[in-house]
């Protein structure tokens, strides 16, 4: 497996082993990361191979001194607002074109994340659209602590904020997704 010390200089060199273990250890993590974030597979794939381009672009301007993993949950972290804004003006524009069946498919609320068990995936969709609802920051806290299990440490220092907010953007969050799925639960659960 690829450390955040002994194979940075190959990949740094342009090594196609260095690069070829990197993919190898981190695609899976990235693509669920983006995939949660995205919520679209087909977008999470594309935003992964964007992550994996830059980096493989850019690697020579990789200081150290953060974690290697931190660095491709920034980089993965800013395809994937990139992928929302480009959505975001095609919708504004969309207004000019009628929507045919495959755009109302992306628009369903149907996801499902291929790492639920199939007699969750019903929960797991009502989850990830609360999710979804989350303010940035707080989605993106979220998603990274309870959903890919990064530390508070960590997703501080990705998101180049302080532990104590993070800690706030947790709290919120579980605050915001209390509300929203409380009424569902008391419906739906019992």
């Amino acid at each position: 497996m690829l450390t955040d010390f002994d194979d940075i200089d190959g990949l740094k060199r342009g090594s196609e082993h260095a690069f070829s273990q990197l993919l190898g250890a981190y695609s899976k993590k990235i693509f669920n990361l983006c995939l949660s974030i995205l919520q679209n597979q087909e977008d999470a794939e594309d935003a992964t191979q964007e992550v994996f381009s830059t980096v493989f672009l850019s690697v020579k301007e990789f200081k150290g001194e953060s974690k290697l993993t931190t660095w491709l949950y920034r980089i993965a972290i800013n395809k994937c607002q990139e992928h929302i804004r480009k959505k975001s003006r095609k919708k504004r524009f969309g207004f000019l074109t009628s929507i045919d069946s495959s755009e109302k498919a992306l628009l369903s609320p149907s996801f499902f994340h291929p790492g639920v068990e199939l007699e969750n995936k019903e929960r797991s969709a009502i989850l990830f659209a609360a999710i979804d609802k989350l303010p940035e920051n707080q989605k993106l806290a979220f998603t990274l602590h309870k959903i890919e299990g990064v530390s508070y440490e960590e997703i501080a220092e990705v998101m180049n904020t302080s532990i104590s907010s993070v800690e706030s953007l947790m709290f919120r969050s579980k605050q915001n997704l209390k509300k929203s799925l409380g009424t569902y639960f008391e419906k739906n659960e019992r």
